[in-house]
């Protein structure tokens, strides 16, 4: 019989899907950051995009398992991201109707 997972769900059940948007602020483009990003989304599973935006920051949309979507927040600001981060906002919904089907760096 399969046990809970640390997120109350049982094992091996990834939850219900959620959506995570972050905008990461710093030193965040033009070192790689979205690439970074992008792999590491992939890398758990998740769909969205890492976007700059025209005010220096990057915003970052994933969506997937609230754990997968977690850890990604936790990586944007760990000390192996590119660049230098100083400040990350983050906001969690509902996932979009639309069906999203990887992850791209924009």
């Amino acid at each position: 019989m399969p046990g809970l997972s640390e997120s109350g769900q049982p094992a091996g059940e990834p939850g219900p899907r959620v959506r995570l948007t972050a905008w990461v602020d710093g030193w965040v483009q033009g070192v790689g950051f979205r690439w970074w990003v992008r792999t590491r989304a992939l890398e758990l599973g998740l769909a969205g995009s890492a976007t700059n935006l025209p005010d220096g920051r990057v915003r970052v949309v994933a969506e997937g398992p609230r754990p997968a979507c977690a850890q990604l927040l936790a990586l944007l600001g760990g000390p192996a991201a590119p660049g230098r981060v100083a400040d990350i906002k983050s906001r969690w919904s509902e996932p979009d109707d639309r069906e999203l089907s990887s992850f791209v760096a924009k």
